[in-house]
């Protein structure tokens, strides 16, 4: 089998091996293998003949539909490098991006076109607008994907080397400005490697993409998919379960993919049966920490499905999963280091911390970020020298524990600890508690100022009983908790603000007031 050099190869090397086989499935639209092949090649010859060449950026500002998987994979065979941008991505924050990465073209669909114009329009070499799906004439200066992918070249185009970079992705921006996240093709091809190893993905395995190709963990279901030649049934959101539940049941789904909001929506589908989904092998989460209350539900309603907690962040895709089989012993860890990397707990100074004491967790391995795009001070803050000669090490900013196995349990981000009495409290902890408290659907916890304590905790919650009440939740906190992390308020909100990836915004959390 030849080496692969650069991760547009995957889908060359999956067509090769099965050429009929599905790869994509949208709603009504089924494509082969060699079907989406064939149309990376096409819409590469389209944006080369464009003027796209080595080291361009291209935006990808796109739904979860097979336009988008079929883009990503022809700006790499380009030799470019593709920028996933969500649609729900705000003006002001779209400007931002392009602004910042400056790209060469925009690909996108046509209800998304002038917006991405609009937001282009102050660039000293604005790009060109390609879009997708059109219903009605496009906008003046705005070119037809569909044009593109009809386009005949002579010849095909040449690709780039495995050392470029493959993709820039900007983080959520939820503590401030997005930052663009470089990976390079070496890092790509590692880390969707290790994935495959450790959730023994292959060629039968049809993996639902409910979470946005544009975040790092629903792009990596895709970049998985095409590596191992298996099917992603693409859906454009979770709002409506009972129908992605039933799509995901009629396509034999065998991996689900989901964040700790969507776990909350399935375990309150009442009329949901344990076997709802027969085919389903496993069950992931990586976006954020699932309380083990959501853990020990979804075993209950899946029975025989194996569930992997991860651990990851932009810079690095992957860093932790737990074994299945430590989910009993040890709910609320995240594991150990994925298959071919290292991670580290540090203090301050930089040394290791004992078993049990709380520090920094640090990443090691061939799948770290490059930098951030155009930022060497904040790329020198996150990658710093490791032990061994040459290397780099990614400091998280999270704080984690390790057990005396060496298994992790993620603490909480440094800037999110509270002083209360003048002792450290991880509002992950009482998060935790609230979780398992029955009806109760969604928690965040945060510190509010107090002139003698220092701190209080307060706590936001979504009801899932609209009759539990605060002296309910304050009852249980209090048989669960020391004194200190009881929070001192309740706030009751009908939904928790979250990026299009499920990451609860603390600060918007903090901006709003109680919603009863």
């Amino acid at each position: 089998m030849p080496v692969i050099a650069r991760v547009e190869q995957f889908l060359r090397r999956s067509a090769a091996a099965g050429a009929d086989k599905v790869a994509i499935v949208d709603a009504d639209t089924r494509l082969s293998y060699a079907e989406l092949d064939a149309g990376a090649d096409r819409l590469a010859a389209g944006l080369a003949a464009r003027g796209v060449k080595s080291g361009d950026r291209v935006v990808v500002l796109m739904d979860n539909i097979w336009e988008a998987a079929l883009s990503i994979f022809a700006v790499l065979r380009a030799g470019a490098v593709f920028c996933p941008v969500n649609p729900s991505t705000s003006a002001d924050m779209l400007a931002h991006i392009l602004g910042d990465c400056t790209p060469r073209v925009v690909l996108t669909q046509a209800k998304y076109a002038r917006a991405a114009a609009a937001a282009a329009a102050g660039l000293a070499a604005p790009p060109l607008i390609v879009a997708a799906r059109a219903v009605a004439a496009l906008p003046q200066g705005v070119a037809g994907f569909e044009s593109l992918l009809e386009e005949t070249h002579a010849e095909r185009v040449a690709e780039g080397d495995a050392s470029d970079l493959a993709m820039i992705i900007y983080t959520s921006g939820s503590t401030g400005r997005p930052k663009g996240v470089m990976i390079a093709h070496t890092a790509m091809i590692a880390v969707s490697g290790s994935i495959a190893t450790y959730l023994d993905n292959g060629p039968a395995d049809v993996v639902l993409a409910v979470l946005p190709l544009s975040f790092t963990y629903g792009l990596y279901q895709l970049i998985v998919a095409a590596r191992v030649g298996a099917t992603l049934v693409l859906e454009k959101s979770f709002a409506f379960p009972h129908d992605v539940l039933a799509r995901a049941r009629a396509e034999g789904v065998t991996g689900l993919p989901l964040v700790p909001t969507m776990a909350a929506m399935i375990l309150g589908l009442s009329e949901l049966k344990p076997g709802a989904l027969p085919a389903l092998r496993y069950i992931t989460n990586a976006a954020a920490a699932l309380p083990p209350a959501h853990v020990a539900g979804l075993g209950r309603l899946f029975p025989g499905v194996r569930i992997y907690s991860m651990y990851g962040l932009t810079e690095c895709a992957r860093a932790s999963f737990l074994p299945p089989e430590e989910l009993e012993r040890r709910p609320d860890s995240v594991g150990k280091a994925i298959p071919g990397t290292e991670v580290a707990i540090l203090d301050e100074t930089g040394r290791p911390v004992p078993t049990g004491a709380v520090g920094e967790l640090v990443v090691r391995g061939p799948h770290l970020m490059r930098g951030y795009w155009r930022d060497e001070e904040a790329t020198a803050l996150a990658l710093r020298p490791a032990p061994a000669p040459g290397a780099r090490q990614l400091h998280t900013g999270d704080l984690f524990r390790a057990d005396a196995d060496g298994f992790l349990y993620f603490v909480g981000r440094t800037d999110d600890i509270v002083k209360i009495r003048g002792e450290k409290v991880a509002p992950k902890r009482v998060e935790t508690v609230l979780h398992a408290c029955a009806g109760v659907r969604e928690a965040l916890v945060f510190g509010v100022p107090d002139p003698v304590l220092g701190h209080v905790l307060h706590a936001a919650v979504v009801r899932a009983d609209p009759n539990l009440d605060d002296r309910a939740i304050l009852r249980h906190c209090a048989r669960n908790l020391p004194d200190l992390m009881v929070p001192r308020k309740i706030e009751f909100r009908q939904a928790l603000p979250k990026t299009a990836s499920g990451k609860v915004v603390r600060r918007l959390v903090l901006e709003t007031g109680t919603d009863r």
